[in-house]
């Protein structure tokens, strides 16, 4: 096997950034261009979330399995064969006739391109040790935060700039580069095909139906009225029965799929802890605000795209801010402040109004954005690098899962908050739009008269104030359950702001650790 010094590490390492790149960007690259796409294959409004949704749910499903995968047929073959299998799957989603194809290719697009992601964390611990793993550790952590953050602000431009089915055509050159380097560059470990004798079959199953239903149920939940439905209800069973048998068998198998023996080790668990509730306020912010520029403000895709691109160039600046500051200080108390930033980032973004736009949201995102790479970059080298060498494949995939489940069940608990509180606050405003109420009387007063005073709808003014205050309450009482969403994620945040100070200090390894990889 070759060491790191056999070939210069920046190169490779850059390949796969990049394919890692693109397999987060294309998470949330539909994000702010959902309605074009379902408008361009005739698809119902309910039907649209799961262009996303697919995606998830199978890359979720592949991420703990990259471990396993790496040692059967090699960092460099599976990593060959994920970005030929994302590229294809791409151009496929581009092709795609229907809803029900392109969520299908969308599932493909997810399943093939997901051990991209897992791969690159622990092929940085092969070829950075010492201080440069700060370098690798940044560079991951912004791919990390910055790829879901700039996908609906790319997504958003590509669809009004040409079409949607560009988001997808996009991948295919890259990608197809990224399949030609790979072989050529990445030299790490030695596929090993005995690994397929005797592996642990049963568990895989288990773990795909255990993370595929959880993710309908998390995915689904709010649409159907969570565990009054009968197919969530059912699913929910047998998620909670697969996931308990999975665990058993994971703990009990003596070469499990996914190391949950690891989590023994304090700073990995802690690190998991930590890196779900960063996946929750990744993605979940990523999904509520171009929810809320899209529905409330009406914004188009690509307004919607640059009124966040304001996060993504934060976190940009805030790279070589958080490289410079964690050569002099322990990254520990660089982790608390980003956590912390971002759970005050959420505190503001909690005085959202009905009229927000780019420059109200400015300031939120850019206390969100800059030390975003702060709160992800650690966990990398806390969290895995407290581990031996020899568990730190099986180990990554659950550590990247915990980043997108937590993101699944935020946006799933936040769709939830978003439904419920909606309806208590519109009613809440309604008890107070009575005749009692002058302002109100006298609103409804004048947009009838002005509707009465158009030749085209004589007699239809008194309904049409009706109808706009009706549209005026419930903007404000959307408005007001978005706030309430923003909390939360930002109690999420005050809980991993605590959590920190578990994590132990991992000291630099000597360079010859990660030849075992």
């Amino acid at each position: 096997m070759n060491r790191p010094s056999d070939q210069p590490a920046i190169l490779p390492f850059v390949v796969m950034c990049a394919g890692m790149f693109m397999a987060l960007l294309d998470i949330q690259v539909v994000a702010s261009s959902l309605q074009d796409v379902g408008g361009g294959l005739s698809a119902a409004r309910d039907e649209i979330s799961w262009v996303q949704t697919a995606y998830l749910i199978a890359e979720i499903i592949m991420i703990p399995l990259s471990g396993w995968l790496s040692r059967v047929f090699s960092t460099r073959w599976l990593f060959t064969a994920s970005a030929a299998g994302f590229t294809l799957s791409s151009l496929l989603c581009a092709l795609a006739w229907n809803i029900e194809s392109m969520i299908a290719f969308r599932a493909l697009q997810g399943l093939l391109g997901a051990s991209m992601i897992p791969t690159v964390f622990t092929s940085s611990f092969h070829y950075f040790q010492g201080k440069r793993r700060v370098y690798s550790a940044a560079v991951i952590g912004t791919i990390a935060s910055i790829a879901p953050t700039l996908g609906p602000v790319i997504g958003g431009w590509i669809t009004d700039t040409l079409d949607w089915h560009w988001l997808f055509y996009i991948n295919v050159l890259p990608g197809l580069a990224i399949t030609v380097l790979v072989p050529m560059l990445v030299r790490i470990d030695r596929p090993d095909l005995s690994l397929l004798r005797g592996a642990d079959y049963p568990g895989i199953l288990l773990m795909a139906v255990f993370l595929g239903t959880l993710e309908y149920v998390l995915e689904e939940g709010t649409r159907w009225n969570w565990f009054g439905d009968a197919t969530i209800r059912d699913c929910a069973w047998i998620a909670g029965i697969a996931g308990v048998l999975f665990v058993a068998r994971s703990l009990s198998f003596a070469n499990p799929v996914v190391d949950l023996r690891a989590l023994g080790n304090r700073n990995f668990a802690v690190g998991c802890v930590l890196s779900f509730i960063t996946g929750i306020g990744i993605f979940t912010t990523i999904y509520l605000t171009p929810l809320f520029l899209g529905y409330v403000r009406g914004f188009s895709a690509w307004q919607t795209g640059l009124a966040i691109f304001s996060t993504g160039a934060a976190s940009l600046v805030g790279v070589p801010i958080y490289i410079a500051l964690a050569r002099r200080f322990d990254t520990r108390w660089l982790m608390m402040f980003g956590l912390a930033s971002f759970g005050l980032s959420m505190w503001s973004y909690s005085f959202i109004t009905h009229d927000w736009g780019a420059a109200e949201l400015l300031f939120p995102q850019v206390l969100r954005g800059l030390p975003q790479v702060f709160a992800v970059a650690p966990s990398v080298t806390l969290g895995l690098g407290s581990l031996p060498p020899e568990r730190l494949k099986y180990a990554s995939g659950l550590f990247n899962m915990m980043r997108n489940l937590g993101g699944a069940v935020g946006i799933a608990v936040s769709a939830a908050i978003i439904n419920d509180a909606t309806n208590l606050h519109f009613q809440r405003i309604a008890a107070h739009l009575t005749p009692a109420n002058a302002a109100m009387q006298r609103f409804v007063q004048g947009t009838a008269q002005h509707y009465a005073a158009l030749p085209a709808s004589p007699g239809a003014g008194h309904d049409a104030a009706l109808r706009q205050l009706w549209q005026l309450a419930y903007r404000e009482a959307s408005t007001l359950a978005f706030a309430d969403a923003f909390r939360a994620i930002m109690l999420a945040f005050v809980v991993a702001t605590l959590l920190v100070p578990l994590l132990r200090r991992v000291a630099a390894p000597p360079t010859q650790a990660a030849d075992a990889h």
